[in-house]
């Protein structure tokens, strides 16, 4: 039974090492043919529309309804102590730091990363991808890079606006409910949020977590095996390895930033 647990821990990380050589040999070609000729503009926005312009909704509805709930949750507590003058910067600091980057890359993985790899997925199952090489086309180049670029653009985009929303979903809270002096509120935002710390980071974080993304997402749509079922599998194993990614990076990015 020991020798068995043995085998089975040996094999996993034999695969795991293997599935990461993999990854990164993939990443390498992303960076090789994202400085070959040409550069396809038309698609490249046309993937930031996708991947940015259709996920404001759901960024922007999550934003406003999680800074009303930190602005709602940081009253009550803060009022037990007197102090709910900090109530703008207790928001303000959650969102900026941690919230908001996280939330962003955690909602993008899950309505553009998926996609991302369903996309994929679906061309490898129906040979587009194979097409493409027997026309001398690298499908690299066309089809892997101008996502992969996209979803790292629009994460850092995407956190801002997360973090603005979160912003006034909890001034909407402290003001209009809790009938707190706007000013104030305010004021203690821009007392808190330094810029050189507080925002930089915040966007590092998103940028890092929008590479993730991409990463994950365009290597287990070309890596899904070629039908419906291997789709579906690399659709899910995307979003999962993606999360977990955002969440374990979020940790050593926090320790080494702030």
């Amino acid at each position: 039974m020991a020798l068995k647990a043995v085998q089975y821990v040996g094999e996993v990380t034999v695969q795991g090492v293997h599935s990461l050589g993999l990854m990164a040999r993939f990443a390498s070609q992303i960076v090789i043919n994202l400085f070959t000729p040409p550069v396809r503009w038309r698609v490249y926005v046309k993937e930031i529309y996708k991947q940015g312009v259709l996920s404001l909704v759901i960024i922007g509805v999550s934003g406003l309804a999680v800074g009303m709930v930190l602005g709602l949750q940081g009253h009550m507590t803060l009022s037990r102590f007197g102090a709910t003058a900090s109530l703008g910067a207790m928001v303000a600091t959650a969102l900026v730091r941690e919230l908001s980057p996280v939330l962003t890359g955690l909602l993008l993985t899950g309505r553009a990363g998926s996609a991302t790899t369903a996309e994929i997925g679906t061309m490898v199952a129906t040979e587009q991808l194979d097409g493409l090489r027997m026309m001398a086309v690298n499908p690299i180049h066309v089809v892997v890079v101008p996502r992969a670029v996209a979803l790292v653009i629009v994460t850092p985009l995407l956190n801002g606006l997360f973090t603005i929303l979160g912003m006034f979903g909890g001034w909407i809270v402290a003001v209009k409910m809790f009938g707190m002096d706007s000013t104030g509120y305010i004021a203690s935002v821009r007392e808190e949020v330094n810029f050189s710390t507080d925002l930089v980071g915040s966007m590092l974080k998103a940028a890092v977590f929008g590479l993730l993304i991409a990463l994950i997402s365009t290597y287990r749509g070309c890596a899904s095996e070629p039908n419906s079922a291997g789709v579906s599998a690399a659709t899910t194993a995307s979003v999962v390895q993606a999360s977990v990614a955002i969440l374990i990076f979020d940790f050593f990015l926090t320790s080494l930033w702030f």
